[in-house]
């Protein structure tokens, strides 16, 4: 089968979604509401032609040159070489109120007088791209639907066989979304803007139709940068898979590898769950100072603590950590959640993974990664296909969730991501001898035997230490523990046993 040439959009990730580019000399429209990048994807796609040597025109019924320019010289662009044809009509005129009276409806003379100037420029620059800014104009011009519509036709017609790709502009003032628009277009390209109740706007585009090929649907973030439109395309884990060996990763502390029955497998997810301050972060770490002494690259998304503090936590544990995106080094990012969309986030990780070589990555906490989501479904569903991705590509993953409460059965978590986790590291505090104190156990551990016993926790200036198990204690995990002895603390010991190997 023969393969359609592409033409970059001037924006890579929508390449990608688009799965290469846009099928040349084909008509598309781009909607949206004031505001939500129209304009700039549109210069971006311009300006990609004028890289590859075509010539390019960008015909504003709307804005003025001035304006267009001056949006351009945000970015960092310059458009001299772009032919900007402006047809804004004469406010001058409009204002004064002396114009002739004529039996002949003004709306006639204006659209006709419109798409006459339209295809004098057209046929007169000989573009190789268009760009029409913006199509609310041409309707109020046209002031009927039908009337509209069959402007709208004879326009694509015109097109036929000039070698000619056209992107049209709509920002949505027509009362709901243009299905006839939609129909003419051989692609349409939404963009959203979703202002929050707090904090940064989500944006998002989505394509909803792409004759002739196929395309990477649903939504899609992006966010407005200096330089334009950086798209994130929404991740989809079956795509991306690699060979890696199936080995136990160790931790540097051979109490806490025995209870995990050894490590935890390579490629695999371990949720750390636990009271605020009981250690959930500084296991975590410790998994990634492990990987940078064995040579590894390690990353670690905080959401919920400063670099600085990090740092200095590690530091006091003995830790030494060598920050850097090189093997042997840790890569620390702070994440703020209320200024990043979530389809960011995965695009970061993406990156440590894939450019940078990462085989530890750390997500801590996802109590903060749940900030950056409008709702709890989506943020599992999310996790799930990023975990799924992760685990293809050979990297272990340890999320951290902070639960409320700090003894007894109020313990409740933000988010029960604990499915979707292979391990689960549960941490607790109890009382005991006029002390408060942390303990550990494995709830869960889907590849692989390990430890049923509790073992008590705690940090100094030698790193992480775990006890033997707590076998003449009952009830640890309720914050108040009852001592045993005698034939009770026997055979407590004896079903606290750890696992024969088969």
């Amino acid at each position: 089968m023969h393969e359609v040439p592409r033409l970059k959009t001037g924006i890579a990730a929508l390449d990608d979604i688009v799965h290469g580019g846009l099928i040349p000399e084909r008509l598309y429209l781009v909607d949206g509401n004031p505001g939500s990048g129209k304009t700039t994807m549109a210069l971006q796609f311009l300006l990609e032609g004028v890289r590859q040597g075509e010539k390019c025109l960008y015909v504003t019924l709307s804005e003025t040159r001035q304006e267009l320019e001056a949006g351009a010289e945000s970015h960092g662009w310059s458009l001299a070489d772009i032919d900007v044809v402006e047809l804004i009509p004469d406010q001058q005129h409009e204002l004064s109120g002396d114009g002739a009276v004529t039996m002949i409806q003004p709306s006639d003379v204006e659209l006709s007088e419109t798409m006459g100037k339209i295809l004098v420029a057209i046929e007169h620059n000989n573009p190789a791209r268009v760009v029409f800014d913006s199509l609310s104009e041409m309707r109020l011009l046209a002031q009927s639907s039908l009337r509209y519509r069959r402007q709208i036709l004879a326009l694509k017609q015109f097109f036929v066989g000039r070698k000619c790709t056209v992107l049209m502009l709509d920002d949505r003032t027509a009362e709901g979304p243009d299905l006839q628009l939609h129909s003419i277009a051989h692609g349409v390209i939404a963009l959203y803007a979703t202002p929050p109740l707090y904090g940064h706007a989500r944006r998002q585009l989505q394509v909803l139709k792409f004759r002739g090929s196929d395309f990477s649907s649903g939504f899609h973030d992006f966010a407005i940068r200096r330089g334009g439109l950086v798209v994130f395309p929404r991740l989809v884990a079956s795509d991306h898979g690699s060979q890696f060996n199936q080995t136990v990763i160790k931790s540097g502390v051979a109490s806490l590898d025995a209870l995990l029955g050894g490590g935890v497998e390579r490629g695999t997810s371990t949720l750390l769950v636990g009271p605020p301050g009981s250690g959930k972060s500084t296991l975590a770490l410790q998994y990634a100072c492990a990987a940078t002494q064995r040579g590894d690259h390690a990353a670690s998304f905080v959401f919920d603590e400063t670099r600085a503090a990090l740092l200095a936590r590690s530091r006091g544990l003995g830790m030494n950590l060598r920050e850097g995106t090189g093997s042997g080094e840790i890569s620390l990012r702070q994440i703020d959640p209320v200024e990043i969309s979530p389809g960011e986030f995965v695009a970061m990780v993406r990156k440590c993974v894939e450019q940078e070589g990462a085989r530890v990555v750390i997500i801590d906490s996802l109590n903060g990664y749940l900030n950056a989501m409008p709702q709890d479904n989506f943020l599992i569903a999310q996790l799930h296909e990023l975990l799924s991705y992760l685990s293809n590509q050979g990297v272990n993953t340890f999320m951290v969730v902070a639960q409320s409460g700090m003894l007894g059965p109020s313990m409740a978590s933000p988010v029960d991501a604990s499915y979707l986790a292979d391990s689960v590291v549960m941490l607790r505090y109890f009382e005991h001898g006029g002390e408060v104190k942390k303990a550990l156990s494995v709830m869960k551990k889907r590849t692989g035997g390990h430890e049923n016993s509790i073992r008590e926790l705690w940090f100094d200036g030698d790193g992480v230490h775990l006890s033997e198990p707590l076998l003449e204690l009952r009830g640890v995990l309720t914050g108040v523990p009852v001592e045993l002895g005698g034939e009770a603390g026997k055979e407590a010991a004896w079903l606290s046993r750890p696992p024969r190997k088969l």
